[in-house]
């Protein structure tokens, strides 16, 4: 039986919602940190006139790889191990999707997330995250402050990052914000594009 993650159950619609717009003329996108494949799945059928392309880090992709077996449309790629901290990542995309995934990498692992991206990401490209975000050094819900003392107590590497550093380091990859939108359970979906030279 696949696994499955009630989070993305809830959340893919609204993030659905977001991607038909600003994926609207994107071809392939690749997924960092696919997980269970639940998303990869669900974006991918509903986003037919692009390549969806899922990774997880090494010996994590035994999920993904079954469920397209069960359910995987045409339109999805066989899921790559990819490491953000191996660097070049070796692909080729102009579009970029993750999903809760900053805050249970390391600060030097989102530095290289941030690497990769500005390495693999074409011109014009779109780069789009979702989850929890501080602000101003702020979290933006009390549940939001719990679960980042849940997640540091597991591992003192982990937390819930900082919007403006997370800004900055695609700033500095050549990505500008484009939006900023709130989403339900107190999370963010942050889109930044990469236009032409």
């Amino acid at each position: 039986m696949l696994p499955n993650s009630e989070a993305c159950d809830r959340n893919k619609a609204p993030i659905l919602g977001v991607l038909k717009e600003v994926f609207a003329d994107t071809r392939i996108v690749l997924e960092i940190g696919c997980g269970t494949g639940q998303h990869a799945v669900y974006f991918a059928r509903n986003l037919p006139h692009l390549t969806w392309l899922p990774s997880d880090k090494p010996g994590a992709i035994q999920w993904i790889e079954q469920r397209l077996k069960q359910e995987g449309p045409d339109n999805i790629d066989a899921p790559v191990e990819l490491d953000v901290r191996n660097q070049p990542w070796g692909i080729d995309v102009d579009g970029i999707f993750s999903a809760n995934t900053l805050h249970i990498m390391s600060w030097p692992e989102v530095e290289e997330f941030f690497r990769g991206v500005g390495s693999t990401l074409r011109r014009p490209g779109t780069l789009c995250v979702y989850g929890p975000f501080r602000y101003d050094g702020a979290f933006t819900s009390t549940s939001n402050s719990r679960f980042d003392q849940s997640l540091r107590a597991q591992d003192s590497k982990m937390g819930v990052r900082d919007f403006e550093a997370v800004d900055a380091l695609a700033a500095a990859q050549g990505l500008s914000l484009l939006e900023d939108i709130p989403m339900p359970a107190n999370n963010q979906t942050l889109v930044w594009r990469r236009e032409r030279v």
